[in-house]
């Protein structure tokens, strides 16, 4: 068989859903809960100390319960009241909130990532000027940079704008956002190989039109990777800045809040850990949305 005849069904395998990688993934998650049970049966009620370290942790039902004790709990009431909202519910609407400034803060950071990576790839000089401090600016602490963000926003005051906490938390998000996606992106920019500029420049076709019709689809590869790290560096800032800023409502204020009660109900502590968790997964995987969209330049995916 030739490998024309094979490519129409290459092709139909790689429209299809890769259900190998969704198998994978659900195994992994079982594996991981049964490493926790495991551990939990066999390891030291008070965990491991080498030399005042600490490099195992307890296993003691304050520290870590049961994986079906902490499912059973979300199930119930978030408090003891008859009309209480059951705790799943509860931390189903904080994950939207979070999720919500968290996608506020993606939008942002898509939009100055690709700005810069389309600044550095038109001039090399820009690329050798911006890029170490696009770099640096990952080294800056987040925890210490949240409050000054909100602080520097109270002090706009534009009309009747008034600048919201949640505003504080989208800036921070897409802080870490645009990281991945300036980089990605200028790395796709530039992999088109040189005779595909040279056939571009043959035909007098200016940077705006080379730009569009060769290296915005060459960079897609490189870009569906670094949006869904993106996304997961979103909701991560999203809910440090919401600890940082003090903002009500979100996954981040919902897991100090309840940590400070885990020493009376220890699996109540673990429901906005799981939220987290799996907002996370959510957001970078609805960028496989986009890269459905995109599906005729994926080819295959390249980390930057």
């Amino acid at each position: 068989m030739s490998a024309a005849d094979t490519a129409p069904a290459v092709r139909a395998r790689r429209r299809g859903p890769d259900w190998s990688r969704i198998g994978w993934g659900v195994a992994g998650v079982l594996l991981l809960g049964l490493l926790w049970e495991g551990y939990k049966a066999i390891g030291p009620e008070d965990g491991l100390v080498i030399g005042g370290v600490r490099v195992l942790p307890r296993t003691s039902d304050l520290a870590m319960p049961h994986i079906w004790e902490i499912f059973i709990r979300i199930s119930e009431g978030t408090t003891s009241s008859s009309r209480s909202e059951p705790l799943w519910l509860d931390v189903l609407l904080a994950c939207a909130v979070t999720l919500g400034i968290a996608a506020v803060g993606w939008l942002v950071g898509l939009v100055i990532g690709m700005a810069l990576a389309l600044l550095m790839q038109r001039w090399k000089l820009a690329e050798a000027a911006v890029l170490p401090w696009v770099v640096l600016s990952q080294t800056v602490p987040l925890i210490a940079f949240a409050p000054l963000v909100k602080t520097w926003g109270s002090q706009i005051e534009i009309g009747d704008f008034e600048w919201a906490d949640w505003m504080s938390v989208a800036v921070i998000a897409s802080y870490l956002a645009f990281f991945p996606i300036a980089i990605g992106a200028l790395r796709g920019l530039n992999s088109p190989d040189a005779i595909h500029n040279e056939l571009f420049r043959s035909y007098a076709a200016g940077w705006s039109k080379t730009l569009i019709r060769l290296r915005l689809p060459a960079a897609v590869p490189y870009l569906l990777p670094a949006l869904r790290l993106a996304a997961a560096n979103a909701v991560v800032g999203a809910v440090v800045a919401e600890v940082s800023t003090g903002m009500q409502g979100g996954i981040g204020r919902m897991l100090v809040t309840f940590a400070g009660q885990a020493s009376g109900d220890p699996e109540k502590a673990w429901a906005p850990i799981i939220g987290a968790v799996l907002l996370g997964l959510i957001a970078a995987g609805s960028v496989g949305i986009l890269g459905m969209i995109l599906k005729n330049y994926r080819r295959a995916e390249v980390n930057a």
